[in-house]
């Protein structure tokens, strides 16, 4: 094997009936006659310690149901990854990140790709919630890192968002609630439309809120004014504003 392993082990590649074939399963329109030539994968998990930070881990792999050819002649064989990355930061409970590591099990071009993984400590000292993916371009664009991982690092703020809910942040539906801000995922999405159906009937007490725009920030329509304090990023920035909300 021409590859170094960071794991003790890898699991096996499994092939997953599509979708569209999947019973129980939600099916986008029935596809043409086509076959599979690549899958991308990627999960996040968040790990709750013992010593009260929590771990936040990401994964992306890339898989062909066929040997890959590689520069220089070589193949990689059915079975075996193109790329199997992991990414892990640590966080406390305002999302900043007070460790991190990366690793790179399966690599195009071994000894070369998976030497990266220590510019990923560069992630200390960010927060997840204030400006994180602009940071990690800044730090870990181009050259600086791995695309894949740089990529992966990309889904850590809404997966820690996603994990706090309902245990760090509270639901923030009752009329008991008496913070002043809404809770963060409102109005960050179609269906949390401040004067949508979802918001009347599970957070009447916010049901055509107005928010004020941030400080110098101009609004060329009534959505932009209203979203002006969060961006399009998913969730990432807004938990400086609204510190008690879940991603619903």
């Amino acid at each position: 094997m021409d590859q170094a392993v960071c794991r003790d082990e890898l699991p096996p590649i499994r092939h997953f009936q599509s979708a569209a074939s999947a019973p129980g399963v939600m099916p986008l329109s029935p596809p043409a006659n086509r076959v599979l030539r690549h899958r991308r994968a990627i999960t996040a998990e968040a790990y709750l310690r013992d010593d009260g930070l929590w771990d936040i881990e990401a994964r992306l792999t890339d898989t062909k149901p066929r040997d890959i050819e590689l520069a220089g002649g070589r193949i990689r064989p059915e079975g075996q990854p193109l790329h199997d990355l992991w990414l892990r930061v640590t966080i406390d409970l305002r999302m900043n990140v007070v460790d991190a590591e990366a690793c790179s099990d399966w690599v195009p071009y071994p000894t070369h790709c998976d030497l990266i993984g220590p510019a990923y400590r560069k992630l200390i000292g960010l927060n997840l919630s204030k400006g994180f993916r602009k940071a990690v371009r800044e730090r870990l664009g181009s050259v600086a890192g791995c695309t894949h991982l740089t990529e992966l690092a990309g889904v850590l703020p809404t997966a820690a968002i996603q994990a706090f809910a309902g245990d760090v942040f509270n639901i923030r539906d009752g009329v008991q609630d008496i913070d002043p801000e809404p809770p963060m995922q409102l109005h960050g999405c179609h269906a949390l439309h401040f004067e949508g159906e979802v918001v009347r009937q599970f957070y009447p007490r916010w049901y055509g809120h107005q928010p004020k725009p941030k400080a110098g920030a101009a609004a060329s329509s009534p959505q932009t004014a209203s979203r002006a304090d969060a961006p399009a990023s998913g969730g990432e920035d807004t938990l400086a504003h609204r510190p008690n909300g879940t991603s619903g």
